[in-house]
């Protein structure tokens, strides 16, 4: 059975600039800023109400989960319930405009502050479309187009950036899209076999048992409440079976999308080539309103599993001799086929949460590689305080038994960065000090840290891209990445602006600690910070110029803005106020 796991870390953020002047109605903004209610500009009640007709009765007004818990309107009950449930993900995965990510909800309406102030939406949207067809979304996009209005795009709200916010927005709230179709037999350029078509609301959670029912292994997330079609995909996405099939972005087939001209159209490796190749780890929200992707779906089959616990007893430098050589072993794990590892270290215990190897004849398959590594540990007079290991007969049940024990909370601040081979091959040392630099805080206003690593092959040469570098947009770096590794801070459930900001703060530091030892190492974008001043290498690397060539073909007035997306420091800036305006110097030619 799986292993207790400390609490996954998720997520959070905001940004903030120069105000842009004229906020009140009456005198308005510049035409160069997108406008926010109380702009005389802002479309009127009547306005909104024919976007209602529009796209049937779907449009939804933003609401504050706290709304309950202040004046006027108190409701105790309602209250309490949502302050049980803050560090859920539930509530916010369900509700159409609010986020996993207390950095972006900004206090702004906490449950925990009233019942007196303001209950305000701050940087959420203030309504959302109820998607349910592609003209719904062609209705958004045209809306936001003709009225000056920043668009959003959500499914669930998993965003350590704050893609899925936006004050004053319009969002497209996609999670109802939940289509799951599979296709014995899926033909386009370069691959022929069984796919499956996913729409942009389905979750990791819903692909689990259909696919295990239709015998098949579809590449969806860690964390099954993560929808596969959005910035996961669209960021690279990692899985449990990269090792074994390489990133979400190198399953994909086909994109469903509309564009920021209003057309529903197919990108695909024959139509709009370019277009889909940006979608392959380019970045979320930032091209096109995905609707359903098509990914490769590969045959189902037995999945070993293990995992173990180790305490740190007290001797620190043993136990970061362990660690070390935990890391070392990575490197002869990671020339196994289909061999994966997630794992976390704190300062108290590092956790094997799971390893993966699909296809696995017995459990002698997944512990056999482990041993050296044990037998370092007797070496150092290191005990393991929990070791098992199990052969599952298909994906869907090796998933419930190990990364399906690893709890998430809302409450985090997340950053991350994409080590490469060679740095644990010629600068060990280097690395792990600042390991215990992140892990080992002396802060009072930090209660605790944890690195969470994720160590899979991805090299072309693993997964069938050799020969044809470039075939997605998916950051270089990642082929070169023994592991990925993010690592965060969590926040108690009332935290306050000020510690939110030290917090963002705090991971910023850490993360600029972890790049100056990773030459040639990246960032997996969506496990990252919004404000990182190296986010066009670190995020997108070499890709980062065609890259912005398509944006500026796809979308040349920026109608989709996301922080640190490719082209977004061209077409606007985010003021202190949440709105959007445009760069001094900006021109549309």
């Amino acid at each position: 059975m799986g292993l207790k796991t400390p609490t996954g870390l998720a997520i959070a953020l905001l940004a903030a600039a120069v105000a842009c002047g004229g906020a009140s109605r009456g005198s308005g903004p510049s035409p160069k800023c997108r406008y926010l209610p109380g702009d005389a500009q802002w479309p009127s009640p009547s306005t909104w109400n024919q976007l209602n007709t529009t796209v049937g009765g779907r449009l939804i007004a933003g609401r504050p989960l706290a709304r309950s818990c202040y004046n006027p309107g108190v409701n105790p009950a309602q209250c309490a319930a949502i302050k049980a449930e803050w560090t859920e993900l539930d509530p916010f995965l369900e509700d159409p405009v609010n986020v996993v990510a207390p950095y972006w909800q900004n206090n702004t309406c906490s449950p925990f502050l009233g019942p007196n102030g303001p209950c305000a939406l701050g940087n959420l949207a203030s309504y959302a479309i109820r998607v349910s067809t592609p003209q719904d979304a062609i209705a958004g996009v045209n809306f936001a187009n003709a009225n000056n209005i920043r668009l959003t795009i959500k499914n669930t709200g998993h965003d350590f950036l704050g893609r899925s916010a936006g004050a004053g927005s319009l969002v497209l709230w996609t999670h109802n899209l939940k289509e799951i179709t599979f296709l014995k037999s899926f033909k386009t350029l370069g691959y022929t076999g069984p796919a499956v078509r996913l729409g942009a609301g389905v979750q990791g959670s819903d692909v689990l048992p259909a696919a295990k029912a239709a015998g098949y292994r579809v590449v969806s997330g860690s964390c099954p409440t993560v929808g596969p079609t959005g910035g996961f995909t669209q960021g690279g996405g990692h899985s449990p079976l990269s090792a074994k099939y390489g990133l979400a972005a190198d399953q994909v087939l086909e994109f469903e999308v509309v564009t920021a001209a209003g057309q529903h159209t197919t990108a695909s490796p024959t139509k709009n080539i370019d277009l889909f190749w940006a979608l392959r780890g380019g970045g979320g929200g930032n091209y096109a309103v995905v609707l359903s992707m098509t990914v490769k779906a590969h045959k189902d089959g037995p999945v070993a599993g293990a995992g173990f616990v180790l305490l740190n007893d007290g001797d620190s430098d043993k136990y970061w001799a362990a660690i070390t050589a935990w890391l070392k072993h990575l490197l002869v794990l990671d020339k196994i086929d289909g061999y994966l590892t997630g794992w976390t270290i704190t300062a108290q215990a590092f956790f094997l949460a799971f390893a993966a190897l699909p296809d696995a004849t017995s459990v002698n398959d997944i512990t056999g590689p482990l041993a050296p590594f044990f037998a370092e540990l007797n070496r150092l007079n290191v005990t393991l305080a929990q070791n098992g290991a199990a052969l599952s007969s298909n994906y869907a049940d090796w998933f419930a038994t190990w990364a399906g024990t690893v709890e998430y909370t809302t409450n985090n601040a997340l950053g991350g960065r994409l080590i490469p081979r060679t740095v644990v091959q010629r600068d060990l040392t280097s690395l792990v000090n600042v390991f215990r630099d992140i892990v080992e805080i002396s802060s009072p206003e930090v209660g605790g840290s944890a690195l969470n690593g994720i160590s899979l092959n991805v090299s072309t040469s693993r997964i069938g891209l050799a020969g044809i570098p470039g075939a997605n947009a998916v950051l270089p770096a990642w082929r070169d990445a023994l592991f990925t590794l993010n690592f965060g801070i969590p926040f108690a459930p009332d935290a306050a602006w000020p510690a939110l900001k030290f917090g963002q703060a705090w991971i910023n530091d850490k993360q600029t600690k972890l790049r100056n030892v990773t030459p040639g190492g990246g960032t997996y974008m969506n496990e990252a910070t919004f404000d990182n001043p190296n986010w066009k290498q670190d995020y997108f690397g070499a890709n980062y110029i065609p890259l912005l060539a398509i944006k500026a073909k796809y979308d040349p007035n920026g109608l989709f803005w996301a922080h640190a997306a490719v082209g977004s420091d061209l077409h606007w800036r985010a003021q202190a106020d949440g709105r959007l305006c445009r760069p001094s110097g900006f021109s549309r030619n």
